[in-house]
């Protein structure tokens, strides 16, 4: 029970690091987010396909829930730490958007490694891994077009 309890602590610990680093992230790139309904609207897509993992997670998973939780909020608290990589690659001579597209693609590289290996390590099948893929992908359409309107 002590193991569970601790696994709930560290999953809410990490989970709530990685929105604030996001939340942050998202409010000081206002030449990429035109107004506060965009800045929630990305954080709340990023959000939801967390959501979905944990819930289903909840249901579906037995005694290796709050273990997978555990870790794959560790997977989401890299994704956001990498974020931070923008700051490094603005440092360099690219456009806002070059710069913002390299960082999604340095954060979404970063959490399909360490999600696999959450996978790995929590014991569960690979069908969660796939099913992350798909809430990521389809966090990623719409991001694209509900909140940058990139593909309408």
């Amino acid at each position: 029970m002590q193991n569970v309890q601790k696994d709930i602590s560290l999953a809410i610990l990490y989970f709530l690091i990685s929105l604030f680093i996001s939340i942050v992230f998202i409010s000081q790139n206002d030449l990429l987010y035109i107004d506060a309904n965009q800045m929630i609207l990305s954080t709340s897509i990023a959000g939801a396909k967390w959501g979905i993992q944990i819930v289903a997670a909840l249901i579906f998973l037995r005694k290796k829930k709050f273990e997978f939780i555990r870790r794959i909020s560790l997977v989401c608290l890299i994704g956001s730490i990498s974020l931070l990589s923008y700051y490094v690659i603005a440092l360099f001579p690219l456009s806002n958007w070059q710069q913002f597209a390299l960082t999604l693609i340095i954060c979404v590289a970063a959490m399909l490694i360490f999600y696999f290996i959450a996978v790995k390590k929590s014991r569960v099948g690979l069908q969660w891994y796939f099913g992350w893929m798909i809430c990521l992908i389809i966090a990623i359409l719409l991001q694209l077009t509900c909140v940058f309107h990139i593909i309408t």
